[in-house]
């Protein structure tokens, strides 16, 4: 069967009024209780699945979305939005009483008091397929299952394996730990070996930044969803990372230049001007066509924590939709193990089922790459999942970034930069909600 995809243009913002019921109030025409699903009664109806793509995922989603389709007779109209619209074109058509059975977003939160538990239909014991720390940001504290996790990203360094070959030093492989004063020594004996003017790059990112802060111990947003930054541990991360800009083993007028905006420290480490770069895996594609050497993902450093920084994205099914229980349905099919597992072939997505996590997943290309990613997820402190999935994370991810910025141009000091930011959090915190 062919699948529908289309590009769905942003709904202007104040149109419509959201009319969702308050945030925990369940919908009336929600199921109290277990709900049986057949595959088998789906045939001849239809359901809209609200998407944005990161790019080769839509490929992957099309092909399963067929094979969903074939399975059970039912016919799926993929709508693509660009991510910055999603919210705005969601909330507008839960107004209007047109919302799409499914949906991939990035927090569930918004949709309160509109999205399934798929608690209700699949058992509570359903959640238990899924890693710890996608499922801290898809329940809520009394355990309903509003969201299931379909992908995610963990930050981690790439490296010029051809430099650290000719400058004799091991790549490390994906069981090998090290720590920051390690790998930092070991850049900066490739850079020098090679002639490179820098011996790190690094994304302007508060989620990058914050993959740093997470290994000294300590995250910006805590689990409970309040200020969690410990002034003593966030003086020694950030000092560390101005270390390698005022000493010159980053570039500083690279971070100067970002002002407060996001920048990508990809070109640098393409041009070879650092022999290490941390980024995520979705670099990986880009890097297989555009790398005119040889490259590797590794293990993070570790100080007081090892890992990464996540991103998690997941499928929601709407209440209010024409077919609720069609909805829950496909987002349960997508995430299955074989089902998951095809999609983070083809897309480069890393998994979140437990059993993919834990049996890795045999990628096309880089695929010793991509699993020393899926490796750092299990060593990734469960706090940064909250902390990634917050509403408020972009807010107090930018204000890092802002006031970090003040210390690399010297009009701060460390102690000062955190002493600033935490009392910005609560703040940024509360106008989330």
């Amino acid at each position: 069967m062919r699948i529908r995809a289309r590009v769905v243009g942003l709904i202007a913002a104040g149109v419509l009024a959201l009319t969702a019921c308050a945030p925990g109030e369940p919908e009336s025409n929600a199921p109290e209780g277990p709900v049986a699903v057949d595959f088998t009664a789906f045939k001849g109806k239809h359901l809209t699945y609200l998407y944005f793509t990161d790019g080769p995922d839509l490929d992957a989603t099309k092909t399963a979305i067929a094979g969903f389709e074939k399975e059970t007779g039912a016919t799926v109209d993929l709508q693509v939005v660009p991510f910055a619209q999603l919210n705005t074109s969601l909330q507008a058509r839960i107004a209007s009483g047109t919302a799409p059975e499914v949906a991939r977003v990035q927090d569930w939160h918004p949709y309160r008091g509109e999205v399934l538990d798929f608690n209700n239909y699949f058992g509570k014991s359903y959640a238990d397929e899924f890693t710890d720390g996608t499922l801290a940001v898809t329940r809520d504290e009394a355990g309903h299952l509003y969201a299931i996790p379909s992908d995610q990203t963990i930050n981690g360094p790439f490296v010029n394996a051809d430099a650290f070959t000719k400058a004799g030093v091991p790549v490390p492989n994906s069981t090998d730990k090290w720590t920051w004063p390690q790998f930092i020594d070991a850049a900066t004996k490739v850079a020098q070996a090679n002639g490179m003017p820098f011996a790190l790059s690094m994304d302007v990112s508060g989620n990058r930044l914050s993959t740093v802060l997470s290994q000294y111990g300590t995250t910006l947003i805590g689990g409970d969803g309040q200020v969690g930054l410990d002034q003593a541990k966030a003086e020694q991360a950030l000092g560390m990372v101005d270390g390698l800009l005022q000493s010159g083993k980053m570039s500083k007028d690279f971070w100067l230049g970002a002002g407060t905006s996001y920048k990508g420290g990809n070109d640098a480490f393409l041009a070879g001007q650092a022999p290490v770069y941390l980024s995520g895996p979705w670099q990986v594609g880009a890097f297989a066509k555009a790398a005119p050497f040889r490259w590797a993902v590794v293990p993070n450093p570790s100080a007081a924590e090892c890992g990464g920084f996540p991103g998690t994205k997941m499928m929601v099914a709407f209440a209010r939709s024409k077919e609720p229980t069609l909805g829950a349905a496909f987002a349960q099919w997508m995430n299955r193990t074989e089902n998951q597992r095809e999609i983070d072939k083809a897309a480069f997505w890393l998994p979140t089922r437990k059993d993919l996590v834990a049996s890795g997943v045999r990628y096309p290309s880089h695929d010793v790459d991509m699993n020393t990613f899926i490796s750092q997820i299990g060593v990734t402190p469960a706090v940064d999942f909250v902390a990634a999935a917050s509403p408020a994370f972009t807010g107090v991810a930018n204000a890092l970034i802002k006031e970090f910025g003040k210390v690399v141009a010297g009009q701060e000091s460390v102690a000062e930069c955190v002493t600033n930011l935490r009392a910005q959090l609560p703040d940024i915190i509360k106008a989330s909600k």
